[in-house]
């Protein structure tokens, strides 16, 4: 029997919490996601457009705040700290 979506996402958090990770990963994740946001705009179907443009938004907020994101910068910046 095939997992549930939510089954299956759970497992592939789970892998991605435990895995190590690599330098510059941030930056790999936020070059990927703003040339997917880029190369959807171009799309002349609707679906893809919207597609794309939610998964490269998704891999733009995960590398500003995933594991070694550049969520660790922005506590340096003015509007990055908590108050």
């Amino acid at each position: 029997m095939n997992p549930s979506p939510i089954e299956a996402f759970k497992r592939l958090k789970r892998y991605d919490d435990n895995r190590p990770g690599f330098q510059g990963e941030h930056w790999l994740v936020l070059g990927a996601g703003a040339a997917l946001l880029l190369a959807s705009r171009r799309s002349p179907s609707a679906v893809r457009r919207t597609v794309g443009s939610a998964l490269g938004s998704a891999l733009l907020m995960r590398a500003a705040s995933g594991r070694q994101g550049l969520a660790g910068v922005l506590r340096y910046l003015p509007l990055g700290r908590r108050w």
